[in-house]
């Protein structure tokens, strides 16, 4: 290859996944970003907000990361000098079928309801949540989860109570992964431990530091992007990619345009969506894993928090007398994550928008999210091998746990495949 001529690798997405590729590529090849939406991001979605006089920047999508579980997104900040700051990650419920309101940050917010201190029924509880933090460590410490196995089916292989089930395990998994109930029980049992194990949620006191970042998330993205900024193409979404002789085509609206390299750093859908039916094995992974969208308001409607205000927390799961079956309902009590000072106090809600005043409502957006089930985890285990001998590679969330280092990971592990691919050494 001419050392003079760089390769042209396309990404189509720039999302964290993406931006992450480019930015790794970028000394080495001459990228293209598309985009199909007039803004840069993805899940980063920092909303700019005026209250008598008073401005806001409150995040929408991307929020938390942490020490213990981001080191490739943590270095990503290093490299472009952005700082972070502490913010609390506590969590709570509350139920409108048993009345149950609690958070988990200490034993006065476990027993927020003082009559609970009186409840059978809670202790029980409370002793499930540590009985199961033990079993499920020491089932992964021995490697005695068959990777096959469901999380219901794991559940119920151990007698912990109901409550242990619908009030606490259950709510939390589908507050993380943005689905409803059902949907979480088909979680593979060992990518749920796993990762609960990793963010020292089986323990009570040894858990990791959570960060946000000041001024909101986006502000990682103008010093992310600053060396390839000019190669981003907004509002042009790509139609059609697929393989040459010569290399990979690619289709917008404007026609066909010829690359070295393409990475898909889209959703799983979207990316299948844009491959023709001679790539197969890499639909069948696209196809493995499926996403769905969540509803989201910013808003000011404190009803949408728990009733006594010390089982307030940073996530607050609402178990629903009727449940309408749209995906986990969750507000984010956003003053307190991103340390917003002020006489306002802003939330984000996911799919509860019916129930939300309308006067309150700052703004409403559908984000997707990745929805993983019993072959999630043979389906991620194909992703290397696929992206190392092909010109198309695909990165995003999806490929692991669906957060933002999932995307940081997948996206440089899509730069390195590419630039093996295209023989480009550093």
């Amino acid at each position: 290859m001419n050392s003079q001529i760089r390769p042209r690798v396309a990404i189509v997405g720039s999302g964290i996944s993406g931006l992450t590729a480019a930015y790794r590529l970028q000394p080495h090849v001459e990228v293209t970003v598309f985009e199909q939406n007039d803004w840069i991001g993805g899940h980063t979605h920092t909303v700019d907000v005026e209250l008598d006089g008073m401005q806001y920047a409150v995040d929408t999508g991307f929020i938390v990361f942490n020490e213990w579980t981001y080191p490739r997104f943590l270095t990503l900040l290093d490299e472009i000098g952005l700082a972070h700051q502490n913010t609390d990650m506590s969590f709570s419920v509350m139920s409108e079928t048993t009345g149950i309101e609690y958070a988990g940050t200490n034993l006065s917010t476990l027993f927020a309801q003082r009559s609970r201190l009186f409840s059978p029924a809670y202790l029980i509880f409370l002793r499930d949540i540590v009985q199961f933090n033990k079993t499920a460590i020491k089932d992964l410490s021995e490697d005695s989860i068959d990777p096959s196995l469901t999380l219901q089916d794991y559940l119920a292989t151990m007698a912990f109570s109901e409550l242990f089930h619908s009030h606490y395990l259950l709510p939390m998994a589908a507050a993380i992964w943005s689905s409803d109930l059902g949907d979480v029980k088909q979680l593979p049992a060992l990518f749920f431990i796993r990762f609960f194990k990793n963010h020292g949620l089986l323990s009570v006191t040894d858990r990791p530091q959570w960060y946000t970042i000041p001024g909101g998330s986006r502000s990682y993205i103008e010093p992310l992007t600053r060396s390839f900024r000019h190669a981003i193409r907004l509002q042009t979404p790509v139609r059609l990619v697929r393989q040459t002789d010569a290399g990979v085509e690619l289709f917008t609206d404007h026609g066909p345009e010829s690359f070295d390299a393409v990475i898909l750093a889209s959703h799983s859908d979207q990316s299948y969506a844009l491959l023709d039916e001679t790539e197969t094995q890499l639909k069948s992974i696209l196809s493995g894993i499926p996403y769905a969208d969540n509803e989201v308001v910013l808003h000011t409607d404190r009803s949408q928090m728990p009733k006594n205000q010390r089982a307030w927390a940073s996530w607050n799961y609402q178990i629903q007398q009727q449940p309408q079956g749209v995906g986990a309902v969750v507000t984010y009590d956003m003053n307190r994550l991103q340390n917003i000072q002020g006489p306002h106090q802003f939330f984000v809600t996911l799919n509860n928008t019916h129930h939300i005043d309308p006067s309150t409502i700052l703004g409403q957006w559908s984000y997707a999210h990745p929805q993983f089930g019993p072959e999630s985890l043979s389906i991620q285990a194909q992703i290397e091998s696929v992206n190392q001998h092909s010109r198309i590679a695909v990165a995003g969330a999806w490929c692991r746990n669906g957060f933002h280092e999932d995307g940081v990971v997948s996206g440089e592990k899509a730069a390195i495949a590419i630039q093996q691919t295209l023989r480009i050494y550093a």
